[in-house]
């Protein structure tokens, strides 16, 4: 098996990628402390086309060098916007027809493996402080969460490593048509 070059993988500039079509996910970082957590979720917002990233409450912003070296440009592809908090944020959200799901482990959850998305639908899913996760205000404010199965002793992943799982399974519904 040959690697495949870089020439042959037909990428998108950046103006290139504005232009082309999302997948109706908007990615919500509520309060993610890290720097290079921030520029991984851009990374893999980029690669799956999310449109857009709400950093939200203490969440770091571009431009910044710390976000660059994991995101590699990709923060100046993916829209963004702030907010002060993520309340205001999954407010506007709601207003705006999405349906908003935290990532969490919360009673009543649903399994990442059991959610079943609508084509049509517009989807948000918030991740959380790394020490914290989401806050339960903003738990309380979403349409319900999503909980990916662990089987170790942490039950605990990484935030952008929880969202690329996460994001991987809204690209295979939406952009693959569950396949």
């Amino acid at each position: 098996m040959q690697k495949t070059k870089i020439t042959e993988m037909n990428r998108l500039s950046t103006e290139q990628f504005r232009k082309a079509q999302k997948m109706s996910l908007t990615v919500v970082l509520d309060n993610v402390r890290s720097f290079h957590n921030v520029g991984a979720v851009f990374r893999t917002s980029d690669a799956y086309r999310v449109e857009r990233i709400l950093l939200c409450g203490m969440t770091a912003c571009p431009p910044s060098a710390e976000i660059h070296k994991t995101a590699l440009g990709a923060e100046d592809a993916v829209n963004w916007e702030h907010f002060d908090d993520t309340l205001t944020a999954i407010e506007n959200l709601h207003l705006e027809g999405y349906t908003v799901y935290s990532v969490e482990q919360a009673h009543g959850s649903t399994p990442l493996q059991e959610l079943r998305l609508a084509p049509e639908g517009k989807y948000a899913i918030v991740l959380g402080h790394e020490v914290f996760g989401v806050e339960q205000a903003v738990v309380d404010a979403s349409d319900g969460c999503l909980e990916l199965p662990q089987f170790g002793t942490k039950h605990s992943l990484n935030v952008s490593v929880t969202a690329g799982i996460v994001i991987w399974e809204f690209a295979r519904q939406l952009l693959l048509n569950g396949e």
